[in-house]
C-alpha cells in the first residue's frame, strides 16, 4: 500500500514539468518548427545567400533574416524540445525506465552537439569585424574564416551538406524520438496515432540519414528534399499531439495520496 501510495506521490511531483513540456511542445509545434528558415524562404524576396561575401551583405542590411537563414530559431526549437523529452521521461518512465533514460540521454546529447555547431552568431561576428575591417588582406582572412563557419552546419538549403554537427544530432535525436515513440505504444497514456506520427517523424529522419551516408551525393540530395520536409511535417503534428496530451495531464485532477 505504501508503495502505490510513493509512486503516486512522485508522478503527482512530476506535473509542473508536464505543464513545461506540454507548452514547450506546442510552441515547438506551432511556432519554432524545425528548419522553419525554409518556410521562411518561401515568402521572403530575399533569396538565401550563396557565397560567404553574400552572407556578411545580408547580417549587415537585415540581420533578422539573416540569422534566420543560418537556423538561430532551431535553437529555440531543440531548448523547447529538450524540455518535452523531459516532460516524457517523467510520463512514460513507468512504461520503460531504460529505454526513455536512453532516450532522453540521446536527445540531450542531440541538442547539445547543435548548440555547439550552430554557426549564427560566429557568422554575425565575422560580418560585423568584415565590415569594420580596414584591409584587403584582413577582408580576405574573414572570408576564408566565414567559408570554414559555412561548412560545419548547413541546413538552410534543400540538399546542402548538414556539416557534422548538423548530421550527428539529427541522428541521434531521431533516434530518441523512435525510440520514445516505441514506448509511447506499450504504454496507455498516449494514444496509439500520437505514437505512429512519431515513428513516422523519425523514420523520414533516420532515412535521410541512412541515404546521406550510403547514397552518392546527387542521390542524397534528392532524398534530402524529400524525406526532410516530410519528418518536419510529421514532427510538428507529433509536437503538437504530445502538447496538447500533457497539457492534459497537467490539468486532471490530483492523484489521491493520502
Amino acid at each position: 500500500m505504501n508503495q502505490v501510495s510513493n509512486a503516486k506521490t512522485s508522478d503527482y511531483d512530476w506535473k509542473s514539468l508536464y505543464r513545461i513540456g506540454g507548452v514547450a511542445a506546442l510552441i515547438a509545434g506551432l511556432l519554432f518548427r524545425r528548419n522553419i528558415a525554409a518556410e521562411i524562404g518561401l515568402f521572403s524576396k530575399h533569396l538565401s545567400p550563396v557565397t560567404v561575401n553574400d552572407w556578411f551583405v545580408l547580417l549587415q542590411n537585415n540581420r533578422l533574416l539573416g540569422l534566420t537563414y543560418l537556423n538561430i530559431f532551431d535553437l529555440v526549437n531543440y531548448a523547447l524540445v529538450g524540455l518535452m523529452l523531459l516532460a516524457l521521461y517523467a510520463v512514460l518512465k513507468r512504461a520503460n525506465k531504460s529505454y526513455m533514460a536512453i532516450a532522453t540521454v540521446l536527445g540531450f546529447l542531440g541538442i547539445a552537439v547543435y548548440f555547439a555547431s550552430n554557426t549564427a552568431f560566429s557568422l554575425l561576428s565575422l560580418s560585423d569585424q568584415y565590415a569594420a575591417a580596414a584591409t584587403d588582406a584582413h577582408r580576405a582572412m574573414l572570408l576564408a574564416a566565414g567559408e570554414a563557419m559555412l561548412v560545419i552546419n548547413r541546413f538552410s538549403d534543400p540538399g546542402s551538406h548538414p556539416g557534422t554537427g548538423g548530421y550527428i544530432s539529427l541522428l541521434l535525436i531521431a533516434v530518441a524520438g523512435m525510440i520514445t515513440s516505441v514506448v509511447m505504444l506499450r504504454s496507455n497514456v498516449f494514444k496509439r496515432a500520437a505514437a505512429y506520427v512519431g515513428i513516422l517523424a523519425s523514420a523520414f529522419d533516420l532515412a535521410y540519414c541512412i541515404a546521406f551516408v550510403f547514397l552518392p551525393t546527387v542521390d542524397s540530395e534528392l532524398l534530402a528534399i524529400l524525406f526532410i520536409p516530410a519528418a518536419g511535417l510529421f514532427l510538428m503534428i507529433w509536437h503538437i499531439m504530445v502538447g496538447w496530451r500533457l497539457c492534459q495531464l497537467w490539468k486532471e485532477t490530483p492523484p489521491n495520496i493520502t
